[in-house]
């Protein structure tokens, strides 16, 4: 979704701007593809409570470091090399939005992140911070005062952020997963497509910044609505989302998603710019962008893969000396957070 819609959306904008017709054709596809941004957002807060409860606190944060860093590291420092010797960006060319953005504190440093796309990737750490320190607070070790702590911080985190609500949602669809059988098997595929189908609806309507500003209109607090009961409903097995999205290649883009994510970037500016060089944007728009479209995904593809084996799989590997994709099974996280105690947060209930 957000590779094509980046695709669709730069060409409008660097390539094709004075072509009205093209720009209002492609525009509902590259609002839909954003928007894939907040769906990855509710599968993050679906899958890393589990994690959180099945680790110890050091080894969920070395464990999630080891997923996510190396590549994006790596990535990073190749946007700082390109940018000092271009300056195309002359905001992030300076000591403190580079050490902010390889920190992950750019959101309160002011400042973008460094490598593109790669502005969810703070929020997605930052969604690791509280959900690991709401575990060790709530239920490894019960602390009152660190957990009434922590509940203001994530308040006032949404409050800042409101785009957080999807991984909230996430999570708390994950607890009704683990509970109710329902969630785990139920077929309610009429539902299901009623719920994506006003996603689409919505979603390709308008680009959302997600500012509470933004929640005055209508459409953005149902579209959050949706996207929560479409996902709620999308996670049975027996789902119509799981029957469509089950064979091998689509399996394969879920695995190499996070690669995909970081490196579609620099492949789309490359082929762009080589297709400028060469004259290839031409008035026979179709052509053009069939031709472009074909060429960047073929990059995209071979340069995603060597990123994924090697600087995604291969450190975790290395470490844990295990797969990270070993089955297709999850852990419970309502049964985890049982077997860790009822006395630890016995408190919680009352």
């Amino acid at each position: 979704m957000v590779f094509f819609a980046h695709l669709l959306g730069g060409t409008a904008e660097h390539i094709y701007a004075s072509n009205s017709a093209y720009v209002a054709a492609i525009e509902p596809f590259w609002n839909f593809g954003t928007f894939g941004v907040c769906l990855f957002f509710a599968i993050s807060g679906f899958v890393i409570l589990p994690s959180a409860l099945h680790y110890s606190p050091r080894e969920f944060a070395a464990r999630r470091f080891l997923r996510v860093y190396p590549l994006f590291f790596v990535l990073s420092v190749l946007y700082v090399a390109l940018n000092a010797a271009t300056n195309l960006y002359p905001e992030t060319n300076n000591l403190t939005a580079i050490l902010a953005g390889l920190t992950f504190l750019n959101l309160f440093a002011h400042t973008e992140q460094l490598t593109p796309n790669a502005w969810s990737l703070t929020f997605e750490v930052w969604f690791y911070v509280f959900t690991g320190a709401f575990v060790f607070f709530a239920i490894r070790r019960p602390n009152k005062l660190g957990l009434a702590a922590l509940g203001l911080l994530a308040v006032l985190f949404i409050g800042r952020y409101p785009i957080a609500l999807y991984f909230v949602a996430g999570g708390l669809i994950r607890l009704a997963y683990d509970r109710y059988d329902w969630m785990r098997v139920g077929r309610h595929r009429l539902a299901e497509s009623a719920a994506l189908a006003t996603c689409v609806f919505i979603s390709t309507r308008g680009h959302y910044d997600y500012h509470w500003s933004d929640f005055q209109n209508a459409e953005v607090p149902l579209l959050v609505a949706a996207t929560a009961l479409y996902f709620g409903l999308a996670v049975s097995r027996n789902s119509l989302t799981a029957l469509l999205l089950g064979n091998r290649l689509l399996r394969y883009f879920g695995t190499v998603s996070y690669s995909l994510y970081l490196v579609h970037p620099y492949t789309y500016f490359l082929t762009r710019s080589l297709f400028s060089h060469a004259h290839l944007f031409t008035a026979n728009v179709v052509v053009s962008m069939g031709a472009f479209i074909v060429a960047a995904s073929a990059i995209t593809w071979i340069l995603t893969h060597l990123a994924n084996r090697s600087l995604e799989l291969w450190p975790y590997e290395l470490v844990y000396h295990q797969k990270i994709y070993r089955s297709t099974s999850q852990h419970n996280a309502v049964r985890t957070w049982l077997g860790l105690g009822t006395k630890r947060f016995a408190w919680l209930r009352g």
